[in-house]
């Protein structure tokens, strides 16, 4: 199909005159992003150095944290480039790029939330079938489901984002490409292309939220119906709090942004949930599963330990 586009670049209009706390909102988000790389940087180096982690909860914490630092790669470095030009360009290429990725991490993140959700579900409610039903290849086949279908999720809306016909203006309303700002400077009909993102990204965010719902509903009514000790019901519902925490700080902005009517106008808003689902949601992730995770924290401890050792031995 012959490419009608016009437009070879757009301008990322960014923040809410940046301007005026340009250096504040720099650091802010260099240390943001800083933190997130090596936050999620050190649990997938744990997991994969500890032997005692090599567990189906933790190969798919491993997944959660090197997409966080996908996720947050994707735009943040390209925001604090603006910050210190004073104003972001972005090829009509390098658009649907980012475009591309952003779903295709944000999408696979859903999923393997749910992923994890169902893991928890057979690990309280199923124990004694539980590595007969994790056993290793279910655990590679479901993280690498997530990745397969979030790819091809996105790389529909990149497709059909780059049919489209851009003839001006060329300045987007937010600090990168995302669908809906995109959608609003095309010239030719955006009909189909907001029908897929209601249908199709609706249906990635929505079901993969209910099926989490419905795994904690029945962990809740085992807790509640099966465990009688007091005790017995808080050491299984702990292992779960660090996932629905996370669960509820991706989920609130991602709903918030994308559940609304595509045709509503509020930049500021979607501006807002993205920060806090795409650098917010990855600088917390490691914290909190490293706060409430004593096997994390001694896996940490040990793993610096032995860095340490080794440094000091080289010295």
């Amino acid at each position: 199909m012959k490419n009608q586009t016009e437009v070879i670049h757009f301008i990322l209009k960014g923040l809410a005159d940046p301007q005026k706390a340009q250096n504040f909102l720099f650091a802010l988000f260099l240390f943001l992003y800083l933190a997130s790389v090596l936050g999620n940087g050190a649990i997938v180096c744990v997991v994969v150095i500890e032997r005692r982690l090599h567990t189906p909860m933790y190969l798919f914490l491993s997944n959660l944290s090197g997409l966080d630092i996908c996720y947050s790669t994707v735009i943040i470095p390209k925001m604090l480039v603006g910050f210190l030009l004073g104003h972001q360009s972005i090829s009509f290429i390098g658009c649907i790029i980012q475009l591309h990725f952003f779903h295709f991490l944000g999408s696979s993140e859903a999923l393997l939330l749910a992923a994890m959700a169902y893991d928890r579900y057979v690990a309280i409610c199923n124990p004694l079938q539980y590595p007969l039903i994790m056993c290793q290849r279910t655990c590679i086949l479901l993280a690498a489901a997530t990745w397969i279908t979030g790819f091809f999720h996105a790389l529909m809306h990149s497709i059909m984002t780059s049919q489209l016909h851009f003839c001006g203006p060329n300045i987007i309303e937010h600090f990168f490409c995302d669908i809906k700002p995109l959608l609003r400077l095309a010239c030719s009909s955006t009909i189909l292309n907001l029908s897929l993102l209601n249908t199709v990204t609706g249906s990635i965010v929505m079901i993969p939220f209910v099926l989490t719902l419905l795994s904690y509903l029945y962990i809740i009514s085992f807790l509640f119906l099966k465990v009688q000790s007091h005790g017995g019901r808080w050491k299984a519902f702990s292992t779960c709090s660090s996932h629905l925490t996370v669960v509820g700080l991706f989920y609130v902005p991602v709903l918030f942004n994308y559940l609304p009517p595509s045709s509503g106008h509020s930049p500021q808003r979607d501006m807002i949930a993205t920060l806090m689902y795409s650098a917010v949601t990855s600088f917390l992730n490691p914290l909190i599963y490293t706060l409430r995770n004593q096997e994390m924290k001694t896996a940490l401890r040990k793993s610096l330990s032995r860095l340490l050792h080794s440094v000091m031995i080289q010295v």
